[in-house]
């Protein structure tokens, strides 16, 4: 057995030991972990069931590592991405009022569409078209409006009727937890800790348990039925013509987390050659194939997950530390009590709040703020598109409407500072379809 794992993963040209592809593969389990526990509380918002939702995330998070692992031999995990979640749940459900099962046919269409335009290089084209300004603000404002989101979760933020949002009450138990649970992380954070979102929420659970706000319920029993999200998705409903922009976004979402997050992760690694990932296109399968079985399951977008550079720090170098990862995630389907006591709701005077979650996403929302040192700030025609992509996403509670308000104002400043050859043909195609939008909405 020993000697087909080292023929099957060519272990020793990659200069790796089966120890060591084991402890890669535990450590990236333990800093993506997290998805676990909030993934399940951010779609229950949009109406789903909790329980179905964290075994279609663990299901399709272990599928899309699995293969990404065989077909690649990468040591690049995959699981619903942060973001895509908020996007189905706030843009889609709860902003367009679109129920969620067609939310999921319209996921669906994207991870069909992802798979289909491999053969066009699509994906690519979209990476090297959109600017490094936008690059690097898109995943900023997804940050924010996470963050903002974690905010309202852990009582800090709350809503006021003369300026929308203001203050909240930061003597409140719960909230006290949230901003404490947060202080954990970014104290770990600080002292390099690979895990720390997980330990953080260890610590955060435990001292929610001790002063009384959370009820303790057990940490493993049989896993929930996937009956209310097991195929619920609704294509027909997603072939709307008005749900044309959602797939569209769900597709270039996953295209600019996928590509980006593996040339990342692999550049880690050391991966590349001449700049380019090789057998790209079979970790690009893996992701699409993960997504549509997400979505088939009860979750959202599947893609690659930057928290994998753990596991390549700890000496991963290839598949059979997906493996690893892809198995500890099935097993983690028994920890359903566990899941619904860190995502569980806790009364907080008028409001209902979930301050362990809360502090994951607040740490999750930082960390994504960190790529906004590559934009160039001191060329306006980069830097007000950037601006108006990263402020727009949290303040209308859109990933679309940052992106539309990005792509135009970046062609509009471009033209009118007489550098529209500095624009690709795709940012322009991009700009008109979100001008259409608005000019029919």
């Amino acid at each position: 057995m020993r000697a087909w794992v080292e023929r099957r993963f060519r272990l020793e040209e990659a200069g790796t030991t089966v120890r060591t592809e084991v402890v890669a593969g535990v450590t990236t389990f333990a800093t993506l972990s997290y998805i676990i526990f909030v993934q399940p509380a951010v779609l229950a918002a949009a109406g789903l069931d909790f329980g179905a939702v964290m075994v279609a995330t663990c299901l399709a998070a272990a599928l899309a590592t699995l293969l990404l692992g065989l077909l690649a031999n990468y040591p690049i995990a995959a699981a619903p991405a942060m973001g895509h979640n908020f996007f189905f749940a706030y843009t889609v459900v709860l902003g367009m009022g679109i129920p969620w099962s067609i939310a999921l046919g319209a996921d669906f269409l994207a991870g069909v569409l992802f798979i289909a335009l491999a053969a066009f290089r699509f994906r690519e084209r979209v990476m090297d078209a959109v600017p490094p300004g936008l690059r690097a603000a898109i995943p900023a404002g997804i940050g924010l409006l996470i963050a903002f989101v974690g905010m309202q979760w852990g009582g800090i933020v709350v809503a006021s009727p003369g300026s929308l949002v203001k203050l909240g009450d930061l003597t409140a138990p719960a909230t006290l937890l949230a901003i404490g649970g947060f202080l954990v992380i970014a104290a770990l954070a600080a002292r390099g800790v690979k895990a720390a979102i997980l330990i953080g929420i260890i610590v955060t659970t435990a001292a929610g348990l001790a002063s009384g706000l959370l009820e303790f319920r057990g940490i493993v029993a049989r896993p929930p039925s996937l009956a209310p999200t097991f195929f619920r998705l609704d294509v027909a409903g997603a072939l709307r013509p008005e749900l044309i922009e959602v797939v569209f976004v769900f597709v270039f979402l996953a295209v600019f987390d996928t590509v980006g997050t593996l040339l990342g992760v692999a550049a880690k690694g050391g991966f590349l050659r001449e700049g380019r990932l090789p057998r790209a296109g079979r970790a690009l399968l893996a992701d699409a194939v993960g997504t549509t079985a997400g979505t088939l399951l009860g979750t959202s977008t599947v893609t690659a997950y930057v928290e994998s550079a753990a596991g390549v720090s700890a000496g991963g170098r290839t598949g059979l530390a997906n493996v690893v990862t892809a198995a500890l995630l099935v097993l983690a389907i028994f920890l359903f009590p566990l899941a619904r006591l860190v995502g569980g709701d806790v009364p907080s005077g008028d409001l209902v709040l979930r301050p362990v979650t809360a502090a994951a996403l607040l740490s999750v929302g930082w960390l994504m703020v960190g790529s906004l040192s590559a934009v160039a700030w001191d060329d306006v025609t980069e830097a007000v598109p950037a601006f108006l992509t990263l402020v727009m996403m949290p303040l209308s509670l859109s990933i679309a409407d940052g992106l539309a308000f990005g792509f135009i104002s970046y062609g509009m400043l471009k033209l009118v500072a007489g550098r529209a050859r500095e624009v690709g043909a795709l940012v322009w195609v991009f700009a008109l379809l979100f001008l259409v939008r608005f000019a029919l909405a």
